[in-house]
């Protein structure tokens, strides 16, 4: 029995460089109004609010991508959407491969896509980083993507489980 496992979370570099620049101006903002003569901010007030900045800036580290692949299914968990884990058994799948794709115009980035902006149909993402993605098609006809960044081992665990899928 095979399994696999992968955890991934937002800590690309540029990610954080674009969170800090955009992180400068409110606070540069708060500060030069707290730091005004005739402020009417008081110093609660101005904490307060430098850690709410601070608080939704840093938000996106907290999302977490879980993917499992088992004698069972697949299994994932985008948290903090997600509370409980998803789960799609082999039975439901009529097709599983592994594929590269474009983040950005195909779902209009990272994240947990499709079914607003992009993708209007029944095809959704979710990922991370990167550009490789475990694709599902299910029986009922809709699509999902799950991005990963271990191309070889899901290909492998996939083609293990292949047998599952009618």
């Amino acid at each position: 029995m095979k399994v696999f496992k992968e955890e991934q979370s937002f800590r690309q570099t540029w990610l954080i460089v674009v969170l800090i620049i955009a992180s400068i101006v409110p606070v540069a903002m708060m500060i030069k109004k707290y730091l005004k003569e005739d402020a009417n901010l008081s110093t609660q007030e101005f904490l307060i609010t430098i850690g709410v900045i601070v608080l939704s800036v840093s938000l996106i580290f907290f999302f977490k991508l879980t993917t499992r692949i088992d004698e069972k299914g697949i299994h994932y968990q985008f948290f903090p959407l997600h509370f409980s884990i998803k789960s799609i058994p082999w039975n439901t799948i009529s097709k599983a491969y592994v594929r590269n794709y474009q983040p950005i115009t195909e779902f209009g980035g990272w994240g947990l896509r499709g079914g607003f902006f992009f993708n209007k149909g029944k095809e959704k993402a979710v990922n991370v980083s990167g550009d490789i993605g475990i694709q599902l098609i299910l029986k009922d006809g809709r699509k999902l993507l799950i991005g990963t960044q271990l191309k070889e081992e899901a290909k492998r665990v996939l083609k293990t489980y292949s047998l599952k899928i009618n």
